[in-house]
């Protein structure tokens, strides 16, 4: 079912070797384009059947995707990304129930270039979207060329035999035939069909049931989990040697001393980027450090102090427009208008980005978290100068992240490094200041809403402004690495472009799913950004839904609404209908404790780009007058994912984005100054302690057999911080609009500064 962590080397030929419906293929990684695989990096692959569903489009051989051995089990390939958000077995259960096999006999192989069919990246929400649907389908076709199969040998007709669950095919007098012996008078290198049968819902065996997830075990027990516990023979340990933070350089780095230290093997140096390469990780540190003793400069403009996120309202802008409609001149009772921003954000994973790459037989072979392998393999092959078919990425878990952290950039470092030293394994980890100081952060934004009720408390008119920066900046070719324009001669740095709707980036749900007249959505698209910045998990959605509903429980209290009952008066679609009312069912909504100066509860609701999950969030609070403090009581959420492969993996996601979201609202920020980040340990850049989790969060994952997939990864990220805003205006009776919400300003807003 699962593997360990194996950092084996295997060819595709190889791992299919065992026999079975085996045909040698490949894939063509240049003949690629069309649409990102969730908006964030490089093309997707081209869809050449445009009648099959999700990533079948891009790669319809059945046997990119599945091979049967002569015992009856079954490899399964994919080319989604585990990436804590417990998507491998997700996706091993939705294999599982279209082959009708127990998920126990399947070897699940994933995000591998030489393995497994491109699927773009692993982001934006579309694994279950694209990749489960195409491993449903894929599945269901090899089960019908089964049956066909059988229903030769017999003599019978396809519809009279059924599976069994087990890996047979059964007639109706009780004779069986394995999936085994059936495979070995097949070739499965034959393009899916659209109309393959799926399986009855009804019947299912494995899907919509809670699976234990197959990636914790190790994580538990101090297993081979993740890409920082890999070692392999003679392997090497590495440091890169930089300033503090992105856009600054060492005036003077110390390398002759690194070189003359104990147990260093190799000072690696290319134009600016200079590695120090030892024996032992503990010996690549030390010399680091005395390498790094040194002054630096800044290379790019001062960082902006005195502004901060308002700042980029300062900046040159493309101007998008989102959504323009106009239903005429409506009656206008109450107009309100409101900015809200957020700052900018680290990605704080726990284990700092890692790589391990090895460089042989004219070949390199890397081991990465990054979300976006394939993208990877053909933008590090030109940064190095090899063929992109002699560049083979393996996606290995990392701790923590989604979004883009340091995990592209230190793959790329440690692929430099290891061209310099042939046939010998280098692992580079950055260390945590590095992380801190130069990963991508998640973009800052303002918006600006301006926005009128009618005397019935209907909304009249909405208009809607939002301003940031790309959060598009993965590598898709070699100029997006940060070494890139470090390394001599200098590659140009990769031009930041906004990610087209609907998927959007820094207008990803700013057109609001409500139904309102009169709506104007205009994007401030700005390409020059004060920090690095990139994707981070959800994107724009997060500050564009935290504004939305924020102006929501604004216009609410003017019109003397409810505020579910005022956004259920603008909603049509029912299945958005039908989760904020089962959020604030679960809640006691009409119950609730109202506003008393320190308890209050708020809502909020969401769906994911308005083509993913719904999520509707209910939550309620008590702020500590004396210091600010924010305590989270109790969440409710309901989230329609469509059909649930597995319920409690779904319920992971809602409970983690919460649990994250919350941090980002009330606590995170990347701090600086004019030189530099300053925000480098868990000091400076607090998260969310176990302490200051909520006492309780209940998820409620709604129940939609046989619908579509959609999305469920990032749906909670956005309204789980519109909820605590709502809910803190509640509890204080002032509107707090910049993110964070921190106890200094919760302090400072009802009034207890002043007072002593």
């Amino acid at each position: 079912m699962s593997e360990p962590l194996r950092p084996t080397i295997l060819s595709r030929r190889q791992a299919l070797a065992a026999g079975g419906l085996l045909v040698v293929f490949g894939f063509s990684s240049r003949a690629l384009a069309e649409t990102s695989g969730g908006g964030e990096g490089g093309p997707a692959p081209k869809a050449v059947r445009p009648d099959l569903p999700g990533s079948l489009k891009g790669t319809p051989v059945l046997d990119a995707w599945i091979h049967i051995a002569p015992d009856g089990g079954a490899t399964v390939f994919s080319g989604k990304a585990e990436l804590g958000q417990g998507i491998r077995t997700a996706l091993l259960q939705v294999a599982a129930e279209e082959l009708d096999l127990p998920p126990g006999v399947i070897t699940f192989t994933t995000a591998d270039t030489a393995l497994t069919p491109d699927e773009g990246l692993t982001a934006g929400s579309h694994s279950m979207q694209e990749g489960g649907v195409a491993l449903a389908n894929a599945g269901a076709n090899v089960r019908m060329l089964l049956t066909q199969a059988a229903a030769r040998q017999w003599g019978l007709a396809p519809d009279q035999l059924t599976t069994t669950g087990d890996g047979h095919v059964a007639a109706p007098d009780g004779r069986r035939l394995g999936y085994g012996p059936l495979a070995a008078s097949l070739s499965l290198h034959v393009e899916a069909v659209a109309d393959a049968p799926r399986r009855d819902p009804a019947h299912y065996r494995t899907l919509g049931r809670n699976l234990p997830r197959v990636d914790i075990p190790a994580k538990l027990t101090g297993g081979e989990a993740f890409l920082q516990d890999i070692r392999l023979p003679g392997m090497l340990h590495a440091r890169v040697v930089r300033g503090p933070s992105y856009g600054t350089r060492l005036t003077k780095p110390n390398l002759a001393a690194a070189r003359q230290m104990t147990g260093v093997v190799a000072v690696i140096q290319n134009g600016e980027f200079a590695a120090v390469v030892a024996k032992k990780e503990w010996q690549a540190i030390q010399a680091m450090r005395v390498a790094q003793d040194s002054d630096y400069v800044r290379t790019r403009p001062p960082l902006p102090m005195a502004d901060g996120p308002h700042h980029l309202q300062t900046l040159p802008r493309r101007e998008i427009t989102v959504l323009k409609t106009n239903d005429g001149a409506l009656p206008a009772a109450h107009t309100l208008r409101a900015t809200y921003s957020r700052p900018w954000y680290s990605h704080g994973s726990i284990g700092p980005s890692c790589a391990v790459a090895l460089a042989k037989d004219g070949g390199l072979t890397l081991w990465s978290h990054s979300q976006g392998v394939f993208d990877m393999h053909r933008a590090i092959a030109e940064l190095v100068g090899l063929p992109p078919e002699k560049v083979r990425c393996i996606h290995t878990p990392g701790s923590g992240c989604y979004g883009q952290n340091g995990a592209d950039d230190v793959t790329a470092e440690a692929a430099l490094i290891a061209m310099k030293l042939p046939g010998q394994p280098i692992r580079l980890q950055w260390m945590r200041e590095q992380e801190f100081g130069w990963e991508p952060c998640g973009c800052a934004m303002v918006t600006n809403v301006d926005a009128a009720i009618d005397a019935n408390g209907r909304i009249s008119r909405w208009t809607y402004e939002v301003w940031s920066n790309s959060h598009n900046n993965r590598a898709v070719k070699a100029g997006g690495y940060a070494v890139a324009q470090q390394i001599d001669p200098p590659l140009a740095m990769q031009p930041p472009e906004p990610i087209p709707m609907p998927e959007g980036d820094g207008d990803r749900n700013a057109n609001p799913l409500y139904v309102f007249p009169n709506m104007d959505v205009r994007y401030h698209f700005i390409a020059e950004a004060p920090l690095r910045v990139s994707a981070l998990r959800s994107l724009g959605a997060h500050l564009n839904i935290f504004s939305l509903e924020s102006m929501l429980d604004e216009l609410a209290l003017v019109a003397g609404v409810d505020p579910l009952t005022f956004r259920l008066n603008h909603m049509k679609d029912e299945r958005a209908r039908a989760v904020m009312q089962a959020a604030t069912d679960r809640f006691g909504w009409s119950s609730r404790p109202r506003g008393d100066g320190r308890r209050g509860c708020g809502m909020a609701f969401a769906q994911y780009k308005n083509i993913g999950a719904y999520c509707a969030i209910a939550l309620e609070i008590e702020v500590e007058r004396e210091t600010g403090a924010i305590t989270v009581h109790r969440v409710n959420a309901a989230v329609d994912a469509g059909q649930p492969a597995n319920p409690d993996g779904i319920r992971n996601q809602v409970e983690g984005g919460i649990i994250q979201s919350l941090s980002w609202a009330a606590i995170e920020a990347v701090t600086y100054d004019a030189s530099k980040r300053t925000s480098f340990d868990w000091g400076s850049y607090p998260i969310a302690r176990f302490t200051e989790m909520p006492g309780s969060i209940d998820v409620q994952v709604m129940d939609r057999p046989g619908l579509p997939f959609i999305g469920a990864g990032e749906t909670a990220q956005a309204p789980a911080s519109a909820a605590l805003a709502n809910a803190l205006a509640d509890a204080i009776g002032v509107r707090l609009r910049d993110m964070p919400l921190t106890a200094m300003k919760v302090k400072a807003a009802i009034g207890v500064l002043g007072e002593r």
